[in-house]
């Protein structure tokens, strides 16, 4: 219980809320496999070292398509529902707060098109490959404990590094065009700051994709990437301790595609907003719901339409 792991000195239903609502991992990432890019607000807070947090999530996301014209794919959609579960442990790392973060999705989906101008469907039912990210906060975040967080003053500004991999161990086919895993590694170092005043917090957070080769890619030909930037920012505003809101928006340009060699001139660029709030429901509890839009900017890609919710508790 709370009241015997904190005896003697107050820390009641503000910072455990506050916990719960700066530990919750976006699971809007399990919910969007079409692309690379997430939108995950309050990735950067604090928290005291020695804390778990284990979640849980389910996502829904629907949208339309757009293939290269080579591939006589046309009207091309998507519904997808993902279930997840998502594991953080904080502790301390050369005297800064850090964070450890696994989140393992599963996914059912469905998609429809006209192949050479024929109705097709196909569906796929499976896991999804799990993502990896280490952090640490190298300014404005000293590590602390359960006791000296309690009751030492936050800085109005963090700053912050990560690095985030998702690993190949996604269901995938090599005989198949659309898989629920990459089969390749996806590496992400990312580099953010938070600034505080009152309620308000604002973030601002860049990232590089660094995409290995998919060597077992659709009939047995090699898929390469050039690396994806991405930058996305959070307005977030504090109601009460753990209630909060944030209003979100990314962009990402990159990720040029050569096949077996020959390149397809088909980057990514996606804009994506999103609307995520964080509601306590107990002193270790708490659920987020998130709505999230994407629209490619180029002639390829997807235009997707997101909605998740997130449970997690806490524990030590």
């Amino acid at each position: 219980p709370a009241s015997k792991a904190y005896p003697t000195y107050r820390c009641p239903m503000r910072l455990l809320s506050s916990l719960i609502a700066v530990a919750s991992i976006s699971l809007i990432g399990i919910a969007m496999p079409v692309q690379a890019q997430d939108l995950e607000p309050r990735r950067w807070s604090q928290l005291p070292t020695g804390v778990n947090f284990f979640g849980a999530g389910i996502g829904y996301s629907e949208g339309d398509i757009s293939l290269d014209p080579v591939l006589q794919i046309e009207d091309a959609s998507v519904e997808l529902s993902t279930i997840g579960i998502s594991y953080v442990r904080s502790f301390g790392l050369f005297g800064r707060a850090a964070r450890f973060d696994v989140s393992v999705p599963y996914g059912d989906g469905s998609w429809n098109g006209l192949l050479e101008g024929e109705p097709a469907n196909v569906e796929r039912q499976g896991l999804m490959d799990p993502r990896f990210r280490l952090s640490v906060l190298l300014y404005g975040a000293p590590a602390l404990s359960a006791r000296e967080f309690a009751e030492s003053p936050r800085s109005n500004t963090v700053i912050g590094m990560g690095l985030s991999i998702k690993a190949p161990l996604g269901e995938y086919f090599d005989n198949k065009l659309i898989n629920l895993g990459q089969n390749r590694w996806i590496i992400r170092p990312e580099l953010g700051i938070t600034h505080t005043r009152g309620r308000w917090t604002y973030e601002l957070t860049g990232s590089i994709f660094f995409f290995t080769d998919n060597d077992s890619f659709y009939q047995g030909t090699t898929l390469e990437n050039d690396p994806l930037f991405a930058l996305q920012g959070h307005v977030i505003y504090e109601f009460r301790p753990g209630l909060w809101a944030s209003l979100s928006t990314a962009y990402g340009d990159g990720a040029e595609p050569t096949i077996s060699g020959v390149p397809k001139d088909a980057a990514t660029e996606n804009w994506l907003g999103a609307l995520s709030i964080g509601i306590p429901i107990s002193r270790r509890q708490g659920i987020k719901l998130s709505y999230v839009r994407s629209r490619s900017q180029v002639p390829t890609g997807a235009d997707m339409d997101t909605i998740a919710l997130g449970y997690q508790t806490m524990f030590q």
